[in-house]
């Protein structure tokens, strides 16, 4: 392996720096190197702590060739050269750094200390009361300067010998300050809680570092925490079963380290996790808190919105009245069932309003605005300001989910996030929301709302304040986990209404038609014959690519652009893959053959001017969310950007916002996503590559919420029998207490699947049971796996309780 480049000098000028990244442009005289051809002044740049001029340090990096300031070097990792003779030590310490400190008094800490006199003050600073010239005042100033001079840059020279990145040392000093180190040291694992991108492997490489066993208990418990978090996020699951967390998180642990885990020390560190609160259980299931405080706080929540059923009694006769007086103010005239909807959301606290396209959700949902409006006398032609209150709340949890909301309804509505004013906090953000004001909140698209922003949601619904959700039943779930709307149908005490009319077939269209064959688990006998609105082209995997070019470039010929159309797919690699795709419809919609366009890299991708880009983490104090599409309109070179950086400029539907090279990983190019991340979206023209390769992902809902992306035209290509597959493969119901719980705080609920209490609830078979033989060779005293297994009701003692005599105020 050949040597790092490097070079050693001393700071002459720091030409510029920006506090908020720790980048810098420093000016090094050179003294020593081991590449040639290096003058003896050269210019370095990257993230550092509190280097300071005339100090000597050691720079690791790679040389580039700017095109306007000569040979530079890009550092990615540097180290101060402390002064290591004992001459050295003294000229240091009765510098003018030291005031007070002067050459007789520096040979005595030097004599006393040795050539690491500094390591050791730092480490101890009480050994300077060795030094009979030191008085207390002179040992503190002392002691503060040498940390001033070597403390964050200590930290971040620290966090560089273990491995990390200037992005992630900045996030750990941010996070941490001059303790970074001591923390780390003292538990690596915090890291993976506290440092969002820091997973497991790395915590635990640098904890072996450290000469932290493979079984030690901190170990075991890091890995459970992260375990059971992880896997909520990768399943959708709110809870997983006790036997499947020990197995997934043996895997886990031996994977890191090839150091077998004895499944009775895992099961150990889970019943103590339980008993301090960090985890929770119920029977078998083991819940990541903020989970089950979310679960625990809906159900709380919809027992306290259904209690006020009796205040929204209105007259039959006046609600006829009033609709008639809509229907001739709008010029419509309402189905059957569109009426029942409308007067059944009227009269309930909270009411659920399902359908699939075409079906006239978007008309139910304008009539209940009229009545809400023609029953409170409320003028919805009077100009609104969308930061000012208003009686009637509209949300969605995208941005463009949101403006149909508004183009629909010619109402304000916002993002779910903005509406309760959230601040970058993605999971059970419990402070700083703000609770809402009105008479009336209506939620879109509501199948997209995960188990934390749904309760952080319902907490903030005032008293006297009724809420009408409207979703998709058919539809994918959230990507976090959870099936909150799901669940909500399946309770009977909950008013709710189901359009299944189609009304809108848009002139002959075949989608509609096409997407509800799907959802009821067929497929047209017409599938592959093109249509009006439709098309389908037999291929294979490798046929994907070269077809959906000759598609994509016949379309911008006629005047198509990016936005106009998404081609969606399953999966991220292979030839027919997500990141295969993007780079074609690139080459056709934005190229750079001439090379003259502005261009960045980063992660093997080039970003122009124009591309088509998709946000893939939530940024609510940027007001952008997963799952935005914008545009770029803006490049600015780091020689050219005041902070000396590159920086992105993209437009959202409702903003532009600014990316500096750190935050780049937040997107993506966007001419191809995955289903999951065009839910909540509508494109003029969708393109569906079906083929077997996806394997997995071939599933019915994912289907259907492809189809029902395109608002014109579709165009399918693929293998006829991975579309019967996906209509066959029927995904899985995820795994939630929400309905349980409900069914507690609601009694009247009468739902034969959720009366078998969680105590009944059957174990997996990877832990099989013999009633008989237990009974009979139960010990006297509790064990870890008695629990586990459910040999003993976890609740004994506390009968009369639930988590909810803990929440009720």
């Amino acid at each position: 392996m050949s040597e790092r480049n490097y070079i050693v000098g001393k700071v002459v000028a720091i030409f510029f720096q920006n506090p908020s990244n720790f980048y810098k442009v420093i000016l090094v005289k050179v003294t020593e190197t081991n590449t040639n051809g290096i003058e003896d002044e050269i210019v370095v740049t990257g993230n550092f702590g509190d280097v300071q001029e005339d100090e000597l340090y050691r720079f690791f990096g790679d040389f580039v060739e700017h095109p306007k300031y000569g040979k530079q070097m890009k550092v990615e990792t540097y180290q101060k050269e402390q002064p290591t003779s004992e001459n050295g030590l003294i000229a240091f310490l009765s510098s003018d750094k030291f005031p007070g400190i002067g050459k007789k008094t520096a040979e005595k800490i030097v004599e006393a200390f040795g050539e690491t006199a500094i390591d050791q003050i730092l480490e101890n600073p009480t050994i300077l009361e060795q030094i009979p010239q030191l008085n207390q005042k002179k040992c503190d100033m002392l002691v503060e300067t040498i940390r001033l001079n070597y403390g964050m840059d200590q930290v971040i020279i620290g966090l560089n010998r273990y491995g990390f990145t200037s992005h992630f040392a900045f996030a750990i000093y941010k996070m941490y300050q001059n303790e970074a180190l001591e923390i780390i040291e003292e538990n690596p694992y915090r890291l993976v809680e506290d440092i969002e991108g820091i997973g497991f492997a790395k915590a635990d490489q640098i904890a072996e570092n450290l000469g932290i066993e493979a079984t030690s208990p901190r170990r075991l418990r890091a890995a459970i925490l992260y375990q059971i978090l992880a896997l909520a996020l990768q399943s959708g699951n709110t809870y997983i079963e006790a036997q499947n967390l020990l197995e997934s998180t043996i895997q886990l642990l031996e994977t890191s380290r090839r150091v077998e885990i004895k499944p009775e020390s895992l099961a150990d560190c889970v019943i103590e996790l339980v008993e301090e609160g960090k985890i929770k259980q119920e029977g078998t299931r083991l819940f990541e808190n903020s989970l089950y405080f979310s679960e625990v706080g809906i159900a709380t929540q919809i027992h306290r919105l259904m209690d006020e059923q009796e205040s929204y009694d209105y007259k039959d006769a006046m609600l006829e009245k009033t609709l008639r007086k809509i229907e001739k103010k709008l010029g419509i005239q309402y189905g059957e069932s569109q009426e029942v909807a409308i007067k059944a959301a009227i009269s309930s606290p909270l009411f659920i309003l399902t359908g699939g396209p075409g079906t006239g959700k978007t008309t139910v949902i304008n009539g209940i605005v009229q009545m809400f409006a023609e029953i409170h006398e409320i003028d919805l032609d009077i100009k609104k300001n969308p930061d000012e209150p208003f009686p009637i709340l509209l949300a969605a949890p995208t941005g463009r989910a949101a403006k149909r909301m508004n183009e629909t309804t010619g109402l304000p509505s916002g993002t779910i996030h903005r509406l309760l004013g959230l601040n970058n906090r993605e999971r059970a953000p419990e402070e700083g929301t703000k609770d809402l004001e009105g008479g009336l909140l209506i939620v879109d698209e509501m199948s997209m709302v995960d188990t934390w922003l749904a309760n952080t949601l319902i907490k903030a619904i005032p008293e006297g304040m009724q809420v009408i959700f409207v979703g998709d039943k058919d539809q994918l779930p959230s990507v976090g986990p959870g099936q909150v709307l799901h669940d909500l149908l399946e309770i009977t005490a909950i008013p709710k209404q189901e359009l299944t009319e189609i009304y809108r077939q848009g002139d002959g269209s075949s989608i509609i038609s096409l997407a509800h064959e799907i959802k009821n688990g067929q497929l047209p006998s017409n599938l592959t014959q093109n249509q009006k609105d439709r098309s389908y082209f037999a291929c294979e995997a490798h046929q994907i690519e070269p077809i959906i070019a000759s598609i994509v470039t016949k379309a911008k010929n006629k005047g198509f652009t990016p936005q106009d159309i998404q081609v969606l797919a399953p999966m991220y690699r292979g030839v027919a893959g997500i990141n295969a795709l993007n780079q074609m419809m690139q080459n056709i919609f934005n190229p750079n053959d001439n090379g003259k366009k502005k261009e960045v890299r980063f992660n093997d991708i080039a970003y122009r001017i124009g591309d088509k880009v998709l946000q893939l983490q939530n940024m609510p104090e940027k007001n952008v969310f997963n799952g935005d599409m914008g545009q770029i309109v803006g490049i600015t070179y780091a020689k050219d950007s005041e902070d000396k950086v590159d920086e992105l400029l993209i437009r959202f539907d409702l903003t532009e916002v600014s990316y500096t090279r750190n935050e780049w990983q937040q997107i993506t190019l966007a001419y191809c996503c995955s289903i999951h991340k065009a839910q909540g979206s509508e494109f003029k023209m969708v393109i569906l590559p079906m083929v077997h390769q996806y394997r997995r992902m071939l599933q019915r809902n994912l289907l259907y919420t492809a189809v029902t992306r395109s608002k014109e035209l579709l165009i399918l290509l693929g293998e006829p029998s991975a579309y019967q597959q996906s209509i066959q493969q029927e995904s899985h119901i995820r795994q939630t207490s929400l309905k349980e719980r409900i069914f507690e705080v609601l009694p009247q609920v009468v739902d034969e699947t959720l009366k078998r209490p969680v105590s009944q609830i059957e174990i997996t078979e990877s832990t099989p049971r013999n009633a008989e033989k237990e009974q009979e060779t139960l010990p006297t005293y509790l064990t870890s796996q008695m629990v586990i297994q459910q040999q003993v009701d976890p609740m004994i003692g506390m009968e009369e309780l639930s988590p909810y005599d803990f929440m009720r105020k």
